[in-house]
């Protein structure tokens, strides 16, 4: 696993982290113009991933492929705060010698940017031709757009809104109390994430808003396996599957600097171009556009998919195209720098 080094880095809270390490994944010639990718809420490093093990955006990005890394290099960090190698609740507190744990301090959203900016310059990347990212990535692509306009030429926010929706911060609610209440979490203590029913029951309380009720029903169509609805046992199993390989602390984290991330008042001095997905429960379009329309510079489509918010992870053959021209027209102002 690749990581770099930022050394220690001071927060909004005015808390410090000492030192921090991003891990990464990192394509095409070192040379090329640099496209950032910011994963989602449980998303890692591995946007693109091996021939044997595909990453999650390993459809968009790739030789010929929207995000060409035959034009571009392309970086993705494992976000601050996250359990796939960056410094998070998992790593050890140099104070202590123990890990974090629950005492990890609190994130936002400019946080995560601030340490992906540091990192980048450690790496020899001293400007972006543009960044990419969806859902909590999304949020991390529009404060890349605020905090360091000067660092990138254009961002690609994709299902996603300037604030979160009260419908998320519901839902976030509600997977926060069902971990933080359950008895063996331990004030974050806990030995082990896998055996918290209460993460898995969060994880389960998430899935409902990614995808559209119609991608239910198609799904599912009321069938059963014994006595057992088969979108029951989809749940459970997408419940356990997280729990096993994602931190609940790191979880809990994340889903606090999504709920505190607004930029509503926000005009942007880069170009924007921006996706957003019909039924999208959590960031949705009524959010989205007005605040698109107030910037100097924005270019957006919506996409009809019943895959809801979902729709930035997959259907690359819908919106990959909007991706890939306007990526084309970064190039000439970055050869030309």
């Amino acid at each position: 696993m690749k990581t770099v080094s930022i050394g220690s880095l001071t927060l909004d809270s005015t808390k410090i982290i000492d030192d921090v390490e991003l891990a990464y994944e990192r394509h095409g010639d070192e040379n090329a113009p640099a496209i950032l990718i910011c994963h989602a809420l449980t998303g890692d490093q591995h946007a693109v991933g091996t021939e044997e093990d595909p990453g999650w955006w390993a459809g968009l990005i790739g030789p010929g492929k929207p995000v060409d890394t035959a034009v571009f290099q392309v970086i993705i960090f494992n976000v601050l705060g996250g359990s796939h190698g960056s410094t998070g609740p998992l790593s050890i507190n140099p104070k202590t010698s123990l890990p974090y744990r629950a005492d990890f301090p609190t994130l936002t959203i400019g946080d995560m940017v601030r340490a992906e900016y540091y990192a980048l310059k450690k790496l020899g990347i001293h400007h972006l031709a543009g960044v990419i990212g969806g859902s909590l990535g999304g949020m991390k692509t529009l404060e890349w757009g605020r905090s360091y306009p000067e660092f990138l030429d254009a961002i690609f926010p994709l299902a996603v809104t300037p604030y979160y929706s009260d419908y998320g911060l519901a839902f976030n609610h509600i997977g926060i109390q069902a971990i933080e209440t359950d008895r063996d979490f331990d004030k974050g203590n806990y030995e082990c994430s896998a055996s918290l029913k209460g993460f898995q029951v969060a994880r389960m309380a998430g899935m409902v808003t990614y995808r559209s009720g119609n991608m239910f029903n198609q799904r599912f169509g009321r069938t059963k396996d014994g006595a057992e609805f088969n979108v029951q046992s989809y749940l459970n199993y997408q419940g356990k599957k997280l729990a096993a390989r994602f931190d609940a602390n790191s979880y809990v984290l994340l889903l606090k600097a999504m709920n505190t991330h607004d930029i509503q008042d926000a005009v942007l001095n880069v170009p924007v171009y921006s996706l957003s997905f019909t039924h999208d429960l959590l960031y949705p379009i009524e959010l989205m556009i007005p605040w698109l329309e107030k910037q100097k510079n924005a270019t957006w489509q919506v996409i009809e998919t019943d895959f809801g918010h979902d729709g930035f992870l997959v259907e690359f053959e819908k919106w990959g195209g909007f991706i890939e021209e306007n990526l084309k027209t970064l190039l000439v102002p970055e050869l030309t720098r």
